[in-house]
C-alpha cells in the first residue's frame, strides 16, 4: 500500500488539508487531514468525493496543433514563435495571458514573470478577477496592501458573526461548520442576503435586503454606532486617517427609516441588527461574492472596512472583516501579481517598484502600467488589439459575462493557446494549440487560502500521458523566446525560493507580504513544508502599510438604486450550487455530486411564477439584453419578489439549457474591474413542451437533439433528462445497438424502450406526453445487470418499492423520506438526533441546514 500523501483540496479558498492514499492506478482514498489548521480533518461533500474525479475521462494527454497530435518541441516552438512574431510586429501589448485561481503559486509566478518582466506588458489577468478583485481593491484603498486581516481562529472567539453576501453553508461548508460550533457555544449569527438560503435558515436574524443596498446598510450601522458613542476615537487618532467631511458624507440618508426603505427590510429588524452589533465588540464580518460581484463591489467592501476601522474592531481576536475567497489559490495569484492591476509581490506600478522588480529579475524590460482586466481583455481580443492569447486552466467561453461575445472574440483571434487538463471544453474549441497540463493529484507546489495560510499540494499520481506542470510549460516557452537562463527552473522549489526572495527584496517592512524566512528553504524542507501563515496577526499593532502608517476611511455616498425596466422587470442573481464547482469539468464526473441538483434551475418566488405563468418543474426561458437560456423552474419562497436566481455551472457540453454565462451584462465595478453578476435586468417566460422523458445508458451516447437535454453522471453510466416541443421519434437514434424490448401506450402518448446486450441492460428510454414517468433510481441500478424485460418497461422492481425521495445527505446516501420517517418513528427533535440515528449530517455537515429545516417542518406537521 502506498504511503498516504498530505495535500490540499482542489476546490474553494478554505484550503482544507487532505490525506490521500492511492489505492489503484487512478484510484485514491480521501480523508480530511486532522493536523491541518484550516479544517482539522473535516471535508465538505466536494472534497470528500474527490476520488470520483481523478480518472482520465476527457483528459488532454498530448499536445495538439489544430486537430493533430504534435510533439512538445513542435508545439512549444510554435507558441514561442507566434508570440515573439506578434510582439515584434505589434508591440508587447498585443499579446495577453488569461490565467486561473486553479494554478499553483509557482505556476502563477512564472507566468507573471514572463509577461511583465520579459514580454514587457501587464496583460495578464485571472479568472479571480471575477470573484474577489473588489476585495483586493477595497483592501488597497483602506489598508495600503491587499491583506486579509482575519483568520479562522477569529471565528472561534467571536460573539457575533455577520455573513453578508455569502451562502457559506453551501459555498464554504467547513467555515460554516466552524461558525455553527461557535453559535452552539453562544455566539449570534446574522445573515444578510437577498435570498433565504440554507445559511439564512440557521441565523438568529436574516436581513433579506434589496440587491445593491449594502453601502446604505453599512453606512446606517456606522452612523448608529456614532450616535451610540461606539466610535473608537483613540484608535482613529492613533491608526486611521479620517478625511474631512467623512461623517457628513456617510450620514446623508443614513437614519434608520431611510435605510429601512432603501434596503427594503423592516425597521425593527434593522434596529435589532444595529443593537446586536453594538452589544458585541468581538464581531467578525465575513463577506464573499454577494459583496464582490457587484457594480459597486469595491465601495461595498470599503463600507464594511469603514465600520470595523471606525469601531476599532480589527487586529483583535474575534474582531475583523474577513473576505472569504472562492478559488483554491486566488490568494496565491494575488501574492505573485497575477492580476493585471498589480506588478508583483504586493507591489504596484510605481517607478521605484518597477525598477526594483526589473533589477531583481534581471529583466530586459518591465511593464509600465496596469494591463487589461478580464472583461476589457476579451473586449480587446474582439477589437483586434490583442492578437495572441494564452489561456491557462480556465474556461472563459462559459464563465465570463456575456459569454457569447467572448466566444466571438476567441473565434476571431489570430492565435489562441490553451493549457488545460480537459481536451474538449467550450474554450478549447477556439484553440490553435492545446497543451496538456497536470491536474489536481498530479500537481506539485503551493496554494494560499483565505486566511493567508500557505499549504502544499503534492502529487498522488504520475502525470498521465504527456501532461506537464503549468510552470514547466511557461518556462519552456520563455526559454525558447530567448531567456534560457532566466527561466532555468528544474523544480517547483526553485520557483518558490525566488518568489520568497522577491517578497523580501528591499522590503524593509513596507509590505506585510514577506516570505523572508523561506528564501533559503532546501528541496527536502520544501517537500516536507507544513502549512504556515504569513503576516502573523495583521494590524494588531495598529500600524498599516501606507506611507503614513495609518488605515484610511473611505467616504461613500449612498446612490439611488436602479428601478425595474419595463422590458426587463426582474433582477437576475447568479451563484453556486452546494456540490458543483465552476463549469463542472471536475465535479461533473462524480455520480454522487450530481445528486444534489441534477439540472440547472431558475428559482422563482411563487407569486412571480403565477404572474408569469410558470409551473413548478416546468421549463422557462430566462432572457436578458445579452442572451437567453432555458432552465427548469423551481418555486422558492426564499426568493424576494421580482428577483430570480440561476446557477453558474452548466455549459452547452452538458445541457441544452442552463447557460447562465450568456446572461449577465459585461459591466464592471469602476475601481476593481469585477463584473456585476448579481443584478442583471431580466425577464422570464414559460416554455411549453409536447413531451418529457429521460434516457439512461451504460456507455457514452450522443446527446439527443431536442429542446431540453441535460446530462447527469450516474453510477455505471449517464442519464439525460429530456423534454421537447416537436416529435420525439428522432430521440431513439442515439440508442446503442442491442436487442430492444418496447411498449407503447397511445392513450397517454407514452413510449418505453429498453436495450439489452447479452441479457444485460445497456440503455433505457422513457418518453410521455400525458402520462407519469417512473423514478430513475431503480433503473439506474439495473445498468449492466441481467434484467427482466417487464420490470424494466414498468420502471420499478417487482413488489413494493420504497420511494426514498431526493437525496439530502450525500456522504451517507440518506434521502428525504428516510429522514422524515425516522423523525416520526423515533421522535427525533434535533439535527444531532437525526445524525445519531442515520449518520446524516455527521461527515461534511453541508446538509445540516437542510436537516434542521426538515426537523422543524416535521415537528410542526406533527403538532399541527
Amino acid at each position: 500500500m502506498p504511503e498516504p500523501v498530505r495535500t490540499t483540496c482542489a476546490y474553494c479558498g478554505v484550503g482544507c488539508g487532505i490525506v490521500a492514499t492511492r489505492t489503484g492506478e487512478r484510484a485514491v482514498s480521501i480523508q480530511g487531514d486532522p493536523d491541518h489548521p484550516a479544517n482539522h480533518g473535516k471535508l465538505c461533500s466536494k472534497g470528500t468525493h474527490l476520488g470520483e474525479t481523478v480518472g482520465l475521462e476527457g483528459r488532454l494527454l498530448h499536445p495538439m496543433i489544430g486537430r493533430r497530435r504534435a510533439s512538445w518541441d513542435k508545439a512549444l516552438d510554435l507558441v514561442a514563435h507566434r508570440f515573439a512574431k506578434t510582439i515584434a510586429e505589434h508591440g508587447p501589448d498585443s499579446v495577453a495571458f488569461y490565467v486561473s485561481g486553479q494554478l499553483l503559486t509557482e505556476d502563477y509566478y512564472v507566468a507573471n514573470k514572463l509577461m511583465k518582466g520579459f514580454i514587457g506588458s501587464a496583460n495578464i489577468d485571472t479568472n479571480s478577477r471575477l470573484c474577489m478583485s473588489s476585495a483586493v481593491t477595497g483592501h488597497l484603498r483602506a489598508f495600503g496592501e491587499d491583506v486579509v486581516p482575519a483568520s479562522y481562529n477569529d471565528i472561534d472567539v467571536a460573539d457575533l458573526i455577520v455573513l453578508i453576501g455569502s451562502n457559506t453553508a453551501w459555498c464554504h461548508p467547513i467555515v460554516y461548520q466552524r461558525i455553527r460550533a461557535r453559535c452552539d457555544a453562544g455566539a449570534k449569527l446574522v445573515v444578510i442576503d437577498p435570498r433565504r438560503t440554507e445559511t439564512a435558515e440557521g441565523a438568529d436574524l436574516h436581513l433579506a435586503i434589496r440587491p445593491g443596498s449594502d453601502v446604505a446598510l453599512m453606512n446606517g450601522l456606522l452612523m448608529h454606532c456614532r450616535e451610540a458613542g461606539l466610535i473608537d476615537r483613540a484608535y482613529l487618532a492613533r491608526s486611521v486617517s479620517e478625511p474631512e467631511g467623512f461623517w457628513e458624507t456617510i450620514g446623508a440618508g443614513s437614519d434608520l427609516w431611510s435605510v429601512a426603505r432603501t434596503c427594503d427590510v423592516p425597521a425593527a429588524d434593522l434596529l435589532r441588527f444595529y443593537e446586536m452589533f453594538a452589544a458585541n465588540p468581538r464581531t467578525v464580518t465575513l463577506f464573499s461574492q454577494g459583496i464582490n460581484q457587484s457594480l459597486r463591489g469595491t465601495d461595498q467592501v470599503n463600507a464594511i472596512l469603514n465600520l470595523h476601522l471606525a469601531t476599532g474592531r480589527i487586529g483583535k481576536p474575534g474582531a475583523a472583516p474577513f473576505s472569504i475567497t472562492g478559488q483554491p489559490n486566488a490568494m496565491g495569484g494575488r501574492e505573485v501579481g497575477g492580476l493585471a492591476s498589480t506588478l508583483a509581490a504586493h507591489m504596484n506600478f510605481a517607478p521605484e517598484n518597477r525598477a526594483r522588480v526589473q533589477r531583481f529579475w534581471g529583466a530586459p524590460t518591465i511593464a509600465a502600467k496596469p494591463g487589461f482586466k478580464a472583461v476589457d481583455l476579451f473586449r480587446a481580443v474582439g477589437e483586434g488589439r490583442i492578437k495572441a492569447l494564452w489561456i491557462m486552466a480556465t474556461n472563459p467561453a462559459v464563465s465570463m459575462p456575456d459569454a457569447a461575445t467572448v466566444r466571438e472574440a476567441l473565434a476571431g483571434c489570430p492565435f489562441v493557446v490553451i493549457s488545460d487538463v480537459i481536451a474538449e471544453t467550450n474554450s478549447t474549441a477556439f484553440a490553435h494549440v492545446r497543451l496538456p497540463a497536470t491536474g489536481w493529484g498530479e500537481k506539485d507546489g503551493t496554494v494560499t487560502n483565505s486566511e493567508r495560510r500557505i499549504s502544499r499540494q503534492r502529487p498522488i499520481f504520475e502525470a498521465p500521458g504527456e501532461a506537464r506542470p503549468d510552470w514547466w510549460i511557461v518556462k519552456e516557452v520563455g526559454r525558447r523566446m530567448g531567456w534560457a537562463s532566466e527561466f532555468a527552473y528544474a523544480r517547483p522549489a526553485d520557483i518558490f525560493r525566488e518568489h520568497a526572495r522577491l517578497s523580501t527584496y528591499q522590503n524593509q517592512g513596507t509590505r506585510l507580504f514577506d516570505l523572508g524566512e523561506h528564501v533559503a528553504i532546501g528541496n527536502a524542507d520544501y517537500d516536507a513544508m507544513e502549512p504556515f501563515r504569513w503576516g502573523g496577526e495583521a494590524f494588531a499593532n495598529g500600524r498599516f502599510p501606507t506611507p503614513e502608517g495609518r488605515a484610511r476611511l473611505i467616504p461613500l455616498e449612498q446612490m439611488s438604486l436602479p428601478k425595474p425596466l419595463a422590458r426587463w422587470p426582474l433582477t437576475l442573481n447568479t451563484g453556486r450550487y452546494r456540490d458543483q464547482w465552476h463549469t463542472m469539468t471536475r465535479t461533473g464526473l462524480s455520480p454522487r455530486l450530481a445528486r444534489h441538483r441534477e439540472e440547472p434551475m431558475v428559482e422563482v418566488h411563487p407569486e412571480d411564477a403565477d404572474a408569469y405563468g410558470l409551473a413548478d418543474g416546468g421549463l422557462a426561458r430566462v432572457s436578458t439584453p445579452q442572451g437567453e437560456s432555458l432552465f427548469r423552474v423551481v418555486l422558492s419562497t426564499g426568493q424576494r419578489r421580482g428577483e430570480i436566481f440561476t446557477p453558474i455551472h452548466w455549459t452547452d457540453r452538458n445541457s441544452t439549457g442552463g447557460r447562465t454565462g450568456l446572461l449577465p451584462r459585461p459591466l464592471v465595478d469602476p475601481h476593481s474591474g469585477q463584473p456585476g453578476f448579481k443584478s442583471t435586468p431580466a425577464v422570464v417566460a414559460a416554455v411549453p413542451t409536447a413531451w418529457r422523458g429521460f434516457l439512461i445508458a451504460a456507455e457514452p451516447v450522443a446527446r439527443p437533439e431536442c429542446l431540453w437535454a441535460t446530462r447527469v453522471t450516474v453510477p455505471g453510466g449517464l442519464l439525460y433528462e429530456l423534454a421537447g416541443d416537436e416529435e420525439a421519434t428522432a430521440i431513439e437514434r442515439v440508442l446503442p445497438r442491442g436487442d430492444r424490448i418496447e411498449s407503447l401506450d397511445r392513450a397517454r402518448g407514452t413510449r418505453r424502450v429498453a436495450v439489452l446486450r447479452e441479457g444485460r441492460l445497456v440503455a433505457a428510454l422513457f418518453l410521455t406526453e400525458r402520462g407519469l414517468l417512473p423514478r430513475r433510481e431503480w433503473l439506474i441500478q439495473q445498468l449492466g445487470a441481467v434484467a427482466a424485460g417487464p420490470s424494466l418497461l414498468a420502471g420499478i422492481a417487482p413488489g413494493v418499492q420504497e420511494d426514498r425521495g431526493p437525496i439530502v445527505c450525500l456522504c451517507f446516501d440518506v434521502a428525504l423520506n428516510t429522514i422524515v420517517t425516522a423523525i416520526a418513528s423515533q421522535n427525533l427533535t434535533t439535527v444531532e438526533a437525526v445524525g445519531a440515528a442515520l449518520s446524516a449530517g455527521t461527515n461534511c455537515g453541508s446538509c445540516r441546514p437542510a436537516i434542521c429545516r426538515i426537523v422543524k417542518e416535521s415537528r410542526s406537521a406533527a403538532n399541527g
